[in-house]
């Protein structure tokens, strides 16, 4: 086989997360990659490569590739030339199947930003064995979801495996604030999912905590209700994006061999607050998740809400990207209390700023050959694990080990 030209390229580099992507790069690394721009659209192409080069004049150009992800044969052209594809393109279970099996089929790195467990699960079994032998890591969820959540584990356990020859039996993440408008893309992805729950597979997977792993474990349904965390001394209410990002884990888990260990749990939650006005913040949000998802189950209201709110493409504005952050805390447990935590923090808003620096790096830290994970169908903390950690400690996402424990 013949080296690849491209390190990498960014497929649906034109709409508005692809292009975060793109300038991410191009303002980062320049000419130090080899890289290139690709979607269906020629003429976004060329405006986009002019404007890339208007922000770092000294840099090459930036090379286009047109594909579609209709066309089955220019997405395997594409992906002969690149040692790794990342892409925005979604809803993924809509957009996504045919560059996944471009690229297991062609031992060509993937990486996206989904956030659809039924699309993970079809490429698990579509696609894993086949990327094992084509070596091709495909690695989804390399956004806001999952990364913080994958990676936070990660260093919690790796701190403590470390130190003590054990991983903690338990891990908490609590998301105790944010700032950034709500993604387009992530919403018409959420309503692609209730659609297709009319299907009792994809209603299986939805509710199966272990949805995305061969095996099972003592994990329930994510957090619906109303919980006080002590560890992070605040009530807490149900964080959207726990439905994708507590299976990424769980899979990451089973991929490393148990390394969190056989019995391991997992849950997320998010951060309302201490006392009265906490407790009502949460029961508000965990009355708003409950009504939500039937709602957009009804037709009308999904065409209603596709209709009206942020539509794929768009985004806030760049003074709002910039102004936005996230903070979270991963807490890990033996027996209950908590013995290792760490800090999560994104210095831009978590949907697109600090998503296009967790999509770039995981596609850079993939075509540098980083990380011990093998091919297949996997997750970031699999995939790459502290070297990822490292790449994005240098720039809008950080991960610190807390010298302090709550007490």
């Amino acid at each position: 086989m013949t080296t690849p030209e491209l390190d990498v390229v960014v497929y649906g580099a034109t709409g508005f997360a692809g292009t975060l992507t793109a300038e991410y790069l191009q303002d980062t690394y320049g000419g130090d990659v080899r890289w290139a721009v690709a979607g269906r659209s020629e003429e976004k192409l060329k405006t986009l490569v002019h404007e890339l080069a208007e922000r770092r004049p000294e840099a090459p150009k930036v090379e286009y590739i047109v594909a579609n992800s209709t066309d089955r044969a220019s997405l395997d052209a594409l992906v002969a030339r690149t040692k790794v594809v990342c892409t925005t393109v979604g809803p993924y279970a809509k957009y996504g199947t045919e560059l996944v099996a471009a690229a297991a089929a062609s031992g060509t790195h993937y990486c996206d930003l989904t956030g659809e467990p039924q699309f993970i699960r079809r490429m698990v079994d579509a696609h894993h064995a086949e990327a094992q032998k084509s070596g091709a890591r495909i690695v989804h969820c390399a956004g806001f979801d999952s990364i913080p959540s994958d990676l936070g584990t990660h260093v919690v356990q790796t701190a403590a495996i470390e130190a003590d020859g054990e991983p903690c039996d338990e891990v908490e993440y609590v998301l105790l604030g944010a700032k950034g408008g709500f993604s387009g893309g992530t919403l018409a992805s959420l309503i692609n999912v209730v659609a297709e729950a009319k299907d009792p597979a994809v209603r299986r997977v939805l509710v199966d905590p272990y949805g995305l792993c061969e095996g099972s474990g003592p994990d329930t349904r994510e957090q619906m209700g109303v919980r006080y965390s002590h560890a992070a001394k605040a009530w807490t209410g149900p964080f959207l994006m726990a439905g994708i990002n507590e299976r990424v884990v769980r899979r990451s888990n089973e991929l490393l061999a148990h390394r969190y260990g056989a019995d391991f749990r997992y849950g997320e939650s998010m951060r309302t607050g201490s006392g009265v006005l906490g407790w009502t913040g949460a029961v508000a949000m965990a009355g708003g998740m409950i009504a939500m998802a039937p709602a957009l189950f009804i037709g009308p209201v999904r065409r209603l809400v596709n209709r009206f709110l942020t539509q794929p493409g768009d985004g806030p504005s760049r003074d709002d990207i910039e102004n936005g952050f996230f903070k979270a805390r991963v807490f890990g447990k033996r027996n209950g209390t908590v013995v290792y935590s760490a800090t999560v923090l994104g210095s831009q808003d978590p949907g697109y700023g600090a998503t296009a620096c967790m999509l770039a790096e995981t596609a850079l830290g993939l075509a540098a050959g980083e990380g011990l994970g093998e091919p297949g169908v996997t997750t970031p903390a699999a995939a790459l694990g502290m070297g990822l950690v490292e790449r994005l400690n240098a720039h809008r996402v950080t991960f610190t080990l807390d010298t302090a424990l709550p007490g």
